[in-house]
């Protein structure tokens, strides 16, 4: 298995070295040469079994001779221990054809957790195999922050720096990030938006100096593995639902795009998806250019449902590969003019899109009437992220099976729940002290050398 990347101009890798590198070296995200698929009785198979074992069918194809069959049984068990729940990732059912894929019984509570910690146990054995030691930094809008931090702290082949939006998190997002004690783990309050912190990443992967001076990684979306983990529990709810026999839809709460795309790979995989909801809050720039197909950025606003508070979205790109039919020159002028503002889909990429895709949004209103409405008709408390989607959803239901996916416990948003339900969401009993916990901030300007300079000063101590 080989990955390329989506600009076309970067050097052809393995899954390992794809997993460990991030972004290409051409500015572009790595995908699969060629979708493995998998076969009707294959998927039929996954009836009854673990999260586990269908992880495995699932991802194996992928990944080529990085791990061997055991050892990576054995990581994909390492990583999903901890879940606060034996199915996993459990469907719950809200109402006919509607369904609710819980996401957030892993150890941070947020869907973040089912890749990030299966990359965590990947990278410490890749590592430890070569003698390398890496240094991660990621971009966070509050879920994969607390995710890389978790699925990291104390590892001893990695050093982790997430710079997230100072302000714009809420606050068990940010005392999952700060609180841990471990030195190799480091939390950077950034005075900006989360599309300020994504593009410093980025500058960062683009200055070849430094990416080779600190042996620089990514776990953001961006990272394939990351993808790739995500793709499991489509499959996982899908069969629970009667897949391959019956056809499912999905209604993903995005502003990264990675969630969705991950669909989009089930689906070329062979899991027989009807309909891929896009579901955005009042940044909506995912459903504005599937509407409208033109990519034009706005001003980040700052909403209830923080983690989708994104005008660029990191992913959007992969899915445009696909759409100009693999042409990694379109795309690479595409993401050029994105950077004077925004880019026009062309009319056949358009069309492309559309076909996979559709999609909606929430206001903020329309969020919280949802959380308010869900928790009095239905009894299921909703985190604002999974509001949106549940909100967008119910424009798209019909015969075939809805999956809304929660990708949050609504602990996570105490304030928002609160204030739409008058009910105060209570943390895990192994989350009860995370108030008490002392927190280890570093606060920054949005300044990319200084950032650079605190990162080689903490991996030089």
């Amino acid at each position: 298995m080989r990955y390329i990347s989506t600009r076309g101009q970067a050097p052809v890798l393995t899954f390992e070295q794809a997993m460990l590198t991030g972004l290409a070296r051409d500015g572009g995200l790595y995908v699969p040469e060629s979708i493995p698929t998998l076969s009707t009785d294959q998927i039929a198979a996954m009836a009854g079994q673990s999260y586990e074992e269908i992880a495995y069918t699932v991802m194996r194809p992928f990944i080529g001779d990085t791990f061997s069959d055991d050892q990576f049984r054995d990581l994909i068990a390492q990583a999903y221990a901890g879940f606060g729940h034996a199915a996993r990732a459990p469907l719950v059912q809200l109402a006919p054809n509607h369904f609710l894929l819980e996401l957030f019984h892993g150890p941070t509570l947020a869907f973040k957790d089912f890749a990030m910690k299966l990359i965590g146990q990947m990278f410490e054995a890749a590592l430890t195999r070569s003698g390398d030691r890496v240094t991660i930094v990621g971009a966070t809008s509050g879920d994969t922050g607390s995710a890389a931090i978790e699925a990291f702290r104390g590892l001893d082949a990695v050093d982790v720096f997430i710079l997230y939006p100072h302000g714009r998190v809420s606050e068990v997002q940010r005392r999952q990030m700060t609180t841990p004690t471990e030195s190799n783990v480091h939390a950077i309050a950034v005075d900006g938006d989360f599309d300020d912190c994504q593009a410093m990443v980025k500058d960062m992967f683009n200055d070849f100096q430094f990416r080779e001076d600190v042996r620089l990684a990514g776990v953001n979306s961006i990272n394939w593995g990351r993808v790739l983990a995500q793709v499991v529990y489509y499959f996982s709810s899908a069969v629970s639902l009667g897949a391959p026999l019956r056809e499912v839809s999905f209604t993903v709460p995005t502003g990264n795009f990675g969630d969705v795309f991950a669909g989009f790979i089930a689906k070329q995989m062979g899991l027989p998806i009807r309909d891929l909801v896009v579901a955005t809050n009042t940044n909506d720039i995912l459903h504005r250019t599937l509407e409208t197909g033109a990519y034009t950025k706005g001003t980040v606003t700052p909403t209830i449902s923080p983690s989708m508070d994104i005008q660029v979205s990191s992913n959007f790109e992969r899915a445009l590969f696909y759409a100009y039919g693999q042409d990694g020159a379109a795309v690479a002028g595409q993401m050029d003019d994105l950077k004077r503002g925004g880019f026009t889909v062309s009319q056949g990429a358009i069309d492309a899109l559309r076909e996979t895709y559709k999609s909606g949004r929430a206001s903020e209103q329309e969020t919280s009437d949802a959380i308010t409405a869900y928790v009095r008709d239905h009894g299921e408390l909703l985190c604002p992220h999974t509001a949106v989607g549940t909100h967008v959803a119910e424009a798209h239901l019909g015969t075939t099976p809805m999956v809304t996916l929660a990708t949050a416990h609504p602990a996570k948003f105490p304030a928002a729940v609160e204030r739409a339900t008058g009910i105060h969401p209570p943390l895990p009993p192994r989350m009860a002290d995370l108030y008490d916990r002392d927190e280890r901030i570093t606060r920054a300007a949005h300044d990319l050398p200084a950032i650079q300079k605190i990162i080689k000063d903490r991996i030089a101590t």
